[in-house]
């Protein structure tokens, strides 16, 4: 049987907790960061949480061995 190949663009992008919950980068924290605040700078360095259960679902199926 051959191995299963998970999405690598997904795995780059996407990591998880131990309960299973699909964490993310924040977008808007590359471009002209010094136009932005030191504030909303620092709290996009945090990452944020896929709060939509069906794309965590999409995730999940796109990374089989995580």
């Amino acid at each position: 049987m051959p191995k299963q190949k998970s999405h690598r663009g997904a795995a780059k992008r996407f990591s998880f907790t131990k309960s299973g919950i699909v964490k993310h980068k924040q977008m808007n924290a590359n471009h002209q960061v010094h136009l932005k605040t030191t504030k909303r700078t620092r709290h996009l360095r945090n990452a944020g949480i896929v709060d939509n259960a069906a794309e965590a679902r999409t995730i999940h199926k796109l990374l089989p061995y995580k």
